[in-house]
Parts: C-alpha cells; sequence; structure tokens
C-alpha cells in the first residue's frame, strides 16, 4: 500500500505563493497517476490538479492558470506550485493517486489571509 506524507503549506497574503510536496513511500509510486485535493471548511473534497505518470496534467477550473502539478519519479515525489493565492484557495491540501485510494496522509494546512 502507497503512503503519502504532505508538505510546505504554511500562512500567506494573498498573491502569495507556496510549494507543496508529497513524498510516497513505495517504489510503485512510478505506475500512479497523481493528484492533488483540498477540502475547505463545510465543503467535499475536491480534486485541484492531476498528472499522469507520462506527465500529462489537467486542473480544476479555480486554479488554472495559477497552479502546476509536477512529479519526479525517481525521488517518489509530487509537487504544487502555487501562485497568485486567494482566499478560497485555504483548506488542508492532500496528495493522493488518482482516481483516489483509500490511503489519506495527514494533509498540509494551506491559509491565505491578510
Amino acid at each position: 500500500q502507497v503512503r503519502f506524507v504532505e508538505s510546505g503549506g504554511g500562512l500567506v497574503q494573498p498573491g502569495g505563493s507556496l510549494r507543496l510536496s508529497c513524498a510516497a513511500s513505495g517504489s510503485i509510486f512510478s505506475i500512479y497517476a497523481m493528484g492533488w485535493y483540498r477540502q475547505a471548511p463545510g465543503k467535499q473534497r475536491e480534486l485541484v490538479a492531476r498528472i499522469t505518470r507520462e506527465g500529462s496534467t489537467a486542473y480544476a477550473d479555480s486554479v488554472k492558470g495559477r497552479f502546476t502539478i509536477s512529479r519526479d519519479n525517481a525521488k517518489n515525489t509530487v509537487y504544487l506550485q502555487m501562485n497568485s493565492l486567494k482566499p478560497e484557495d485555504t483548506a488542508p491540501y492532500y496528495c493522493n493517486a488518482w482516481p483516489a485510494s483509500n490511503s489519506w496522509g495527514q494533509g498540509t494546512q494551506v491559509t491565505v489571509s491578510s
């Protein structure tokens, strides 16, 4: 079973940037499409961005043009570069396979506030 450890969150002002990282255990990481998800309070968890093992990407409309997902299969790591952050981006962020498995990590909190 693959496990995920997210990091890189924090408090940032509107318009700022953060880079999230997700370390996955297990050598089978490279065979999975991966995704970044978030769940704002009172809302359902949503897929923010996804990337295939070959590097093809897709984004939610709300983050398109501002977020970039990437991966390093040699390091079993997936990244999310977040620019031009908005208060509505505030949420804990999680990585997982896409489609998501039942193996969720602790997540990393992103708070966008002045």
